[in-house]
């Protein structure tokens, strides 16, 4: 997989980064396609504080790892969004057990998160003067947050240029794929940085640092990476690395 960029005029971005798999996905191929990329994680109150952590660790270890990253990788910023908590009853915010509601949703879904992580993403770049926001937002194997949706994509696009009279582009680079093909496009934007094992490279480097797991666990060690084995989110990142194991490409 070689990725293009859809946005060829504009060299900056600003990265959505939690710490989790997609993210530094994400943040990968945001160093592959721009000249200057800055970051942006949320402290909204959740349970699975761990990836909060992970975040600055992840950034060390591809700052080291690709040399050739280092350069375009620049600030990295953290926003206090712990209101979402106060308005919010849901399993990340709350010590409650997983499930799900009667609206067809897992009480894993924190109403207007990707809302509100876009429109403060939106004010940042703007005032960083920063082209492009990318977002791991996903509809193609998920958890059905209505959030993630491509829909929502261009609908907060067109509310953010609207509102900030300037262009602003949002970039879901992982929309269409699955959690197979994320993890294969990691190990192709790592050949990307480093020809000479990048690729298997920066697998590691997610299996190792990334975190994932809603419980926060790091405790338990598995192939994909550390977590408890049974939330939604270890389930889908468990899923797509054995699909991907399974894979030609996914073996080497």
């Amino acid at each position: 997989m070689t990725t293009t960029n859809p946005f060829p005029a504009h060299r900056s971005a600003l990265v959505l980064f939690s710490g989790g798999q997609d993210s530094t996905t994400c943040l990968a191929d945001a160093l592959v396609r721009f000249d200057r990329v800055e970051t942006v994680g949320f402290d909204y109150g959740q349970r699975h504080r761990v990836e909060l952590a992970q975040r600055s660790v992840v950034l060390r270890a591809l700052r080291a790892r690709f040399p050739v990253w280092r350069g375009r990788l620049g600030e990295d910023h953290m926003l206090d969004t712990d209101v979402i908590g106060q308005v919010s009853e849901c399993s990340l915010t709350r010590d409650t057990a997983f499930a799900m509601e009667s609206t067809g949703l897992p009480n894993t879904f924190v109403p207007g998160r990707n809302l509100l992580f876009l429109t403060l993403a939106g004010a940042l770049a703007y005032r960083r003067g920063l082209e492009v926001i990318v977002a791991g937002v996903c509809e193609t194997d998920y958890s059905g947050y209505p959030d993630c949706r491509d829909d929502t994509m261009k609908a907060m696009q067109l509310a953010l240029s609207l509102g900030m009279d300037r262009r602003m582009r949002i970039d879901t680079p992982l929309m269409w794929i699955d959690k197979a093909a994320t993890w294969q496009m990691a190990h192709d934007l790592g050949q990307q940085g480093d020809p000479a094992g990048g690729g298997q490279a920066l697998v590691e480097l997610i299996v190792e640092h990334s975190h994932t797991c809603y419980e926060g666990d790091r405790t338990q060690r598995h192939a994909w990476g550390y977590g408890c084995g049974r939330c939604p989110a270890c389930q889908l990142r468990a899923a797509g690395w054995a699909r991907w194991r399974q894979q030609p490409a996914g073996r080497d």
